[in-house]
């Protein structure tokens, strides 16, 4: 069906249309005069659309509006005209979202004079509301060329079909659109359609986008930030749209870098550059310009955070955010959303998988008794239940049909015009366009649509905590891969060795299989460029090469005492044996260290402090908490006396010893 909105969503204080017109000159004299020193929007500023709006209405005439994405149109319509004009609804239809039978269609109903059936047209439930209303077509210049008739006729007399909206409430009827070529699918050319229409460009010194702003942010003095865009030159204004600027301050209250704000475009992040005179493209300004607005509001812009893919999953669910997750193929992106969410809310996700997901398994139009449309809701989005949705492959969508619905929830968080009861948080997964150097087969966008999202994030395999799912659901042989990943395959074989891989080898291994037939296959007879000589051989405990990790530090940790307070005596920097237990701690899943807490804590007091400080900056909360108690715990050895440390190290040995046996006896 539809996607009309009746009111302002809450979530969004710079929703979604138009930013800053390139037109408008390099010098925004209006700019200054926007802002107070306080601060605080001026109420007399950005004024200009919504005086047109209120005298389209006086006129009863047809408003068309032209300006940038993400400059606040369509938020100045839902935000003014319920303030200037009360009891009037607003009803945004997302053009760009339409299908042909979302607006009107022919069903038979049956006469209620004659009880027989008849061929009646049936208009969509959302330009019914019983109220007065202003209709706002949104994005028109998008939609196919069935739904530009539809809407032309409203646009032109306010009627659809056989309904005259007039008599229906309305009280106006605007569109809103962005002329950019790379964002509309038409140019309006028919000059008998054209004449019908009152015509105004803007720019976003005619929306109260800082006022809203202003409202959001409280805590903090914007005055330095409404300074720095203004000085922009136009064609970086335009990239850093004020709804861009909004998510990019979203991120800065949350503690995250800047820049993650920013939206992917076609996959890549959106960079703050200029054009230069000659065409060319100018220096790269993002870090100058984020820095600046970081300092503006007196606030930090860290280059990345721990932990990153689940505190933003967590801090989208706790602020209502819609984020984008871009990350390579089998990196375990879906799992940890599952999971956090899991783990948040205390319940599954709504979990759609585009590749496989059409516009009827979303919503279907019904006719009602009062002789409209209305929409059904899929069983997984109905109800006033807390839920978050997944899109997974979201840049893999089935048809352009189910896109265009997709599209609606995740900018207006409505289906068919119907806002989503309960929903409080959505999550994109998707894949980057290219990996390992060949082009996967994902769709594009522009960014109008890639800025809807309030964090748009680029996940690194490290980023997912994977191993240790692995190690706690496969034990020992996890333990072993994992060894074999990390130390004997260079960079780009672990690119081609996806966690999802390693779970496959894994499976292989325990089922007795070949290992070469878990590698992804290329094509006539060709596997993904990986040995995996060395891994059967470890495997197999065939391996002749040595290989030093923590169960061989626990076997010796007396010896390697002894070898790290030399390494202290020669240098203070250490020696190549220093370098080597620092390693091996640093490469050591969770798991592994708390196994051997006790020879960590002997061998980490032996370290330099630098080296130990490393294992507590930038690391995730769970790695923080082990290495706190592990320098506790080095505390408390260092003044334990000689003759307890001897026979802690007995105990250590006869453990380790141990445990080294049942390891082999486990891999035979």
């Amino acid at each position: 069906m539809s996607s009309a909105s009746i009111k302002q969503d809450a979530r969004t204080a710079v929703p979604a249309d138009s930013a800053t017109d390139p037109a408008a000159g390099a010098a925004d004299p209006a700019a200054g005069a926007a802002e107070q020193l306080d601060g605080r929007a001026d109420p007399a500023a950005g004024r200009r659309l919504c005086q047109f709006i209120d005298a389209m209405i006086a006129m009863g005439q047809t408003g068309q509006v032209f300006g940038e994405h993400g400059i606040g149109k369509t938020s100045t319509f839902l935000s003014h005209i319920p303030e200037a004009h009360p009891g009037t609804q607003v009803v945004v239809v997302p053009a760009a979202n339409l299908t042909p039978d979302d607006l009107l269609v022919n069903a038979p109903v049956r006469d209620r004079d004659s009880g027989e059936l008849m061929l009646t047209q049936l208009i969509m439930q959302q330009l019914t509301p019983g109220t007065p209303f202003v209709l706002l077509i949104d994005d028109s210049l998008q939609a196919g060329e069935t739904i530009q008739s539809q809407l032309m006729q409203i646009a032109c007399n306010w009627t659809l079909g056989e309904h005259d909206l007039r008599k229906l409430g309305c009280t106006g009827v605007f569109l809103a659109d962005n002329e950019s070529l790379s964002e509309t699918s038409a140019r309006r050319s028919d000059l008998a359609v054209l004449d019908r229409m009152v015509t105004v460009r803007i720019t976003a010194n005619d929306t109260a986008w800082r006022a809203k702003l202003a409202e959001r942010y409280p805590e903090w003095n914007l005055t330095g930030v409404f300074r720095l865009w203004s000085a922009l030159p136009p064609r970086l204004r335009s990239a850093l749209s004020p709804r861009t600027l909004q998510h990019v301050l979203d991120c800065a209250r949350a503690g995250f870098p800047l820049s993650w704000g920013l939206p992917l475009v076609g996959g890549h992040r959106l960079t703050l550059s200029d054009v230069k005179a000659d065409g060319k493209p100018g220096p790269d300004r993002t870090t100058e310009i984020l820095d600046g607005i970081a300092a503006a509001v007196g606030c930090a812009n860290p280059d990345t955070v721990p932990d990153p893919v689940r505190r933003i999953l967590r801090t989208a669910v706790r602020e209502n955010w819609a984020v984008l997750l871009q990350g390579p193929p089998g990196c375990g992106k879906t799992e940890l959303t599952k999971a956090v969410v899991q783990e948040e809310t205390g319940r599954d996700p709504v979990y759609f998988s585009l590749p496989v997901t059409s516009v009827e398994d979303l919503c279907v139009p019904i006719p009602t008794p009062d002789g409209t449309l209305d929409t059904l809701l899929t069983r997984a989005l109905a109800g006033s239940d807390p839920k978050i949705i997944i899109w997974d492959e979201y840049n893999r969508p089935k048809d352009k049909a189910t896109f265009a619905k997709l599209m609606e929830i995740t900018q207006e968080w409505t289906l068919a015009g119907r806002p989503i009861e309960g929903l409080t948080a959505q999550v994109a997964l998707q894949n980057p366009p290219y990996h390992l150097g060949r082009r996967l087969q994902v769709s594009g966008n522009n960014v109008a649509q890639a800025s809807r999202f309030t964090i748009s994030y680029e996940v690194r395999p490290e980023d997912i905590p994977a191993n240790e799912w692995l190690i706690a659901t496969y034990g020992e042989v996890a333990e072993t891969v994992l060894e074999w990943w990390k130390n004997d395959i260079d960079d780009e074989g672990r690119e081609w060795i996806s966690k999802r891989t390693l779970e496959r080898l894994i499976k292989l291994h325990l089922c007795g299989q070949p290992l070469e037939t878990g590698l992804i296959y290329l094509g006539e007879g060709e596997y993904a460029p990986v040995p995996l000589t060395q891994l059967e051989a470890r495997l197999a405990d065939t391996d002749d090469q040595p290989r030093i990790g923590l169960a061989e530090l626990a076997q010796d940790v007396a010896a390697w005492e002894a070898r790290l307070a030399a390494a202290t005596e020669t240098s203070a920097e250490g020696t190549n044996d220093t370098d080597l237990v620092h390693q091996i701690f640093a490469n050591a899943e969770v798991s592994q260290l708390q196994r051997h807490a006790e020879v960590v804590a002997r061998l980490l007091r032996h370290l330099p402090p630098k080296l130990r400080a490393t294992h507590l900056v930038g690391q995730t909360p769970e790695r923080q908490r082990f290495w706190v108690k592990a320098l506790a715990r080095m505390s408390e050895l260092a003044n334990t006396p000689a003759s307890s440390r001897k026979a802690g190290k007995a105990s250590t040995a006869g453990k380790a010893s141990t445990a080294g046996k049942a390891n082999k006896a486990r891999k035979g």
